[in-house]
């Protein structure tokens, strides 16, 4: 990014310094001390500021970049989530609910606009999610969510409240034992600016009631689901929702193939289409992807060096960098609810995804970062994935390859101690990118209509059967 600022200032751009005297500085017989002075004096009072509105940000940075999975060192630094300045604000990993809604805990944080019985940013999110999808409440959402908030989903976008009340009643209807437990929330922001949460739910429930997946038959599930919000005095207005879907149905026994078509069917009525957009913006003509990653969504150095490592791996599809930024003993968190233990696995799941779509360009759409009281920090990472279903690899419920564009929506939460990733858990759903392929192949008429069969529900992989067929 630095030759484009050059270039840009080169070009004529403008003054860095429209309010001092362009005579002073002409006239000044030692015009680079005067401008070395003014930038000092800006830096200084920048400094001062962002001081007093942080607090201890500064040390909370090089805490991080001591952890940083980019950052060689020969002797790591813990940290312990001492320095957080985010001070006493709830963590969700190793307390129990009970403690995650307290009622009698004094306001932590700054939450002006907030209703009263909301402590921190943390409590907010967890308990008026309980509130709304355990308690029933939803016609909280009316006091949660603005009259024209925007909801992305992976299947689509709902644009208003009531149509966020509408969805919400109709999963209630079909999993009314439903319980969404708070896995981990990361979350960056304040009450004036506003808040960003990403909300990792693990979900667990039975399918008991004959609703939008069909007849119930009272099969059990576990499937993950992340939420990431923009929240402002008290208001979500905007929030981008990743559930695995394809999990769900494969725990309970349904076939995904003539569901997707069903969907994608209703999409083309509606005059939804897959619009191929041609070559992906991984690279331009014949060069190579770019080497730098787009790093202006990062807020610190630490972020902007973890930017740089996804964009390695899946950008420049340098894959080694997993062993490079993986501990060896790595946890990873993936769709259909896999579950692995090491980063040999890890770079095969990664790889593997590539495979089904060789040309795909990963673009990071947000990043936040929080300390972790059990040490490190972790990060949450919103994304898109991009490409044409050209191979094989891990997308198997998609079969042969049919050159369709499919665009994947995914959040990614990370977990880095004593410099390397150690758990990361991958959210995105499958059954959409089905759905984006029979959309286009009703387009072209190529599509084969599904004849329904009878499918046994899968297990949760355990970790010895998802290494086995990942090695």
């Amino acid at each position: 990014m630095a030759h484009r600022r050059n270039a840009t200032h080169a070009q004529g751009a403008a003054d860095p310094y429209p309010f001092m005297s362009k005579r002073v500085l002409l006239c000044a017989p030692h015009y680079d001390v005067l401008k070395f002075r003014f930038d000092m004096c800006i830096r200084m009072r920048f400094a001062r500021f962002m001081t007093r509105r942080n607090g201890d940000l500064a040390q909370q940075e090089i805490n991080m970049t001591e952890n940083s999975p980019t950052k060689s060192t020969s002797k790591p630094v813990e940290k312990t989530g001492s320095t957080d300045p985010q001070g006493a604000v709830l963590q969700v990993e190793r307390r129990d609910f009970i403690e995650l809604v307290p009622t009698d805990r004094p306001r932590v944080q700054s939450m002006d606009g907030f209703d009263d019985d909301y402590t921190d940013i943390v409590d907010y999110i967890v308990r008026c999610t309980h509130k709304i999808w355990d308690e029933r409440n939803v016609g909280l959402i009316y006091t949660h969510y603005t009259h024209n908030c925007v909801l992305y989903g992976t299947m689509g976008t709902m644009y208003d409240r009531e149509a966020v009340i509408h969805d919400t009643i109709q999963r209630l209807v079909s999993f009314p034992e439903r319980r969404g437990m708070a896995t981990q929330v990361v979350w960056n922001g304040d009450d004036k600016e506003g808040f960003y949460t990403s909300h990792l739910v693990t979900g667990a429930g039975r399918y008991t009631q004959n609703g939008h997946l069909g007849p119930a038959k009272g099969q059990t599930y576990v499937s993950r689901t992340v939420a990431d919000c923009m929240i402002h005095a008290n208001k979500i207005y905007r929030e981008w929702v990743v559930s695995d879907q394809m999990a769900i149905l494969r725990q309970l026994g349904i076939d995904p193939h003539p569901y997707a078509e069903k969907i994608a069917r209703k999409k083309l009525a509606a005059g939804v289409t897959n619009l191929d957009i041609g070559e992906m913006r991984g690279r331009i003509g014949q060069y190579p992807p770019e080497e730098q990653a787009d790093t202006l969504l990062a807020h610190t150095e630490t972020e902007a060096e973890f930017l740089q490592l996804l964009h390695d791996i899946w950008n420049r599809k340098m894959f080694g960098r997993i062993d490079e930024a993986y501990s060896t003993t790595a946890m990873y968190h993936g769709p259909n609810m896999v579950d692995t233990y090491n980063r040999v696995s890890i770079m095969h799941q990664s790889l593997a995804l590539i495979g089904s779509l060789p040309d795909a360009a990963f673009v990071p759409q947000h990043i936040a970062t929080t300390p972790c009281e059990e040490g490190g920090y972790k990060i949450a990472v919103r994304w898109i994935l991009e490409g044409h279903h050209l191979g094989y690899g891990l997308l198997e419920s998609l079969g042969e390859p049919t050159g369709k564009r499919i665009q994947i929506l995914g959040i990614s939460h990370y977990w880095i101690k004593d410099g390397k990733i150690v758990e990361e858990w991958r959210v995105y759903d499958e059954l959409s990118l089905l759905v984006q392929l029979k959309l286009a192949q009703l387009q072209d008429g190529t599509l084969t209509p599904a004849e329904p069969r009878e499918v046994e529900p899968e297990p949760i992989k355990g970790a010895a059967e998802a290494f086995e067929a990942d090695v």
